[in-house]
């Protein structure tokens, strides 16, 4: 049964008492939820992947693997508020000598956004769904959540979805801090609810543009934190090429079809120099021919999977490289078309091919690579393959332009958890210039608050001058870390 609109508006009401209770909570008392959750999850294992087996065709050790990483991050996002460096807490004391004239006392500091709404996403049914990077992020930050399950693995949603509200009720979180939804118009609801104060949002470009334009035109517009995927384009100098080329090409197949091809990083399309094209496909076919294809995650995928591919394939000046097919558990297609095709037709450039499927494009000259980079929209990632004689300035330069995660010599799949992540781009990328993973992710869920001439006893726990919450506090422009924050002890 799906979320009906009383049900709806019952968890966000509930969600936005429990963060009237919860915001205030101390860093250290806010981690242990996050521990908390972690341990549920990890406790509920066995049960959790077999659901996930089921619903989604995924192998039990990616699905372990994954479960391993959505722990991993909860504990790491606790470790991070414990430190409060989220908080940016920074003080400036009252000064009657200013150079620009006398100034008042005044204290600001990050303060969380309220309730958040959640879209998992169906590829990563642990990582970026129930408990994935934006719940775990939001509730990091001091929010409440009201998480929209995926259709694609809705039974693991809410087992997953009872497993974090029970450890969380155990740790002694408030009730309704942490929720879930189902349906689409419980979807459009969460969106518009005015006690919503921001979205979260993994999935496709005209799902996530559609809930964004939503999100603009409420009477009171909130931020959308979407990300939609993208082409993921890799270069290959003409020197990498020859100095490399089986290598590459090896990298190349192992990362476009990893997770049969639906990773939101998987490299779609690969730039090498004209003139090879039977090396290539020969390469290619080597590369391949151990391959062992499974199915896709749901028939919904695997339909938009062979329309993507065909739609690519039968347009102009664009031929088949590699011939797959469209079976239950499809063999991958690579395409193939030149520097000219796409001048010609950007378009080309844009079409994302979510499942076992990628495009190469020959150029004739590595003169014409910083104008190809212009012909890409927004990106997730983009990759250099060069050798460090290469003067590659311009294009690293362009790529960096419209791109989140800028690699060198390796390949976009593959986004670990930590501290300078950054998974994101511009549109159509994402809607925003935020990450969805790393330690910066809490940020998103945050805004500033100035307090000015507050009264000592007044101001909240982290302005205070005996930060009782023990955080870095900047003093009059000068940085105070209650810590260490190196690992040699070193300030």
């Amino acid at each position: 049964m799906n979320t009906t609109g009383a049900e709806l508006n019952e968890s966000v009401e509930a969600a936005h008492a429990a963060f009237e209770k919860a915001r205030l909570a101390s860093p250290g008392t806010r981690a242990a939820w996050l521990e908390a959750v972690a341990a549920g999850l990890e406790g509920n294992a066995d049960a959790l992947i077999r659901i996930a087996a089921r619903e989604t065709h995924l192998a039990e050790p990616r699905l372990r693997g994954e479960l391993k990483r959505t722990a991993f991050q909860l504990r790491l996002f606790a470790d991070e508020i414990r430190r409060g460096e989220h908080f940016d807490a920074t003080i400036d004391q009252e000064d009657g000598a200013w150079a620009m004239g006398p100034r008042p006392d005044l204290r600001r500091y990050n303060v969380p956004l309220g309730v958040v709404g959640v879209f998992g996403a169906s590829n990563f049914p642990f990582a970026f769904s129930v408990m994935g990077g934006d719940s775990a992020s939001a509730l990091a930050a001091g929010c409440a959540v009201v998480h929209k399950a995926h259709d694609g693995h809705r039974e693991l949603a809410v087992r997953t979805a009872e497993t974090v509200t029970a450890a969380l009720e155990a740790a002694g979180a408030p009730s309704g801090l942490f929720s879930q939804v189902t349906g689409r118009q419980a979807a459009e609801a969460l969106v518009d609810h005015p006690l919503v104060k921001a979205i979260g949002f993994t999935g496709s470009t005209a799902g996530g543009r559609a809930l964004f334009n939503r999100a603009a035109v409420r009477p009171e517009p909130i931020p959308f934190f979407g990300e939609l995927g993208g082409i993921n384009a890799v270069f290959v100098t003409g020197n990498a090429w020859s100095a490399r080329r089986e290598e590459i090409l090896n990298g190349y197949a192992g990362s476009l079809t990893l997770g049969m091809g639906q990773f939101c990083t998987k490299p779609g399309v690969l730039f090498v120099p004209a003139g090879q094209t039977d090396e290539v496909r020969d390469g290619l076919r080597r590369a391949l021919a151990g391959f062992a294809p499974a199915q896709l995650l749901s028939e919904r995928l695997h339909e938009g999977f062979r329309q993507a591919v065909t739609d690519l394939r039968d347009t102009a000046g664009v031929q088949v490289l590699v011939e797959g097919d469209f079976a239950e558990a499809p063999a991958p297609t690579v395409l193939l078309t030149t520097s000219d095709a796409v001048r010609h037709d950007p378009g080309i450039l844009r079409q994302e091919m979510f499942g076992p499927a990628s495009l190469v494009v020959e150029y004739s000259g590595e003169s014409e690579l910083a104008a190809l980079a212009g012909l890409l929209e927004g990106q997730l990632t983009t990759t250099l393959h060069a050798e460090l004689e290469d003067d590659v300035a311009e294009l690293a330069g362009r790529l960096a332009d419209i791109s989140g995660r800028l690699l060198w010599n390796g390949w976009p799949t593959g986004v670990t958890v930590s501290y300078a992540q950054h998974h994101g781009g511009p549109y159509p990328a994402t809607t925003s210039g935020t990450t969805s993973v790393g330690t910066a992710a809490i940020r998103r869920f945050l805004r500033p608050v100035a307090f000015q001439s507050f009264p000592a006893s007044r101001l909240p726990e982290p302005l205070q001058d005996a930060n009782p919450w023990n955080i870095p506090q900047r003093v009059d422009g000068a940085w105070q870390h209650p810590f260490a924050t190196r690992k040699d002890g070193k300030l």
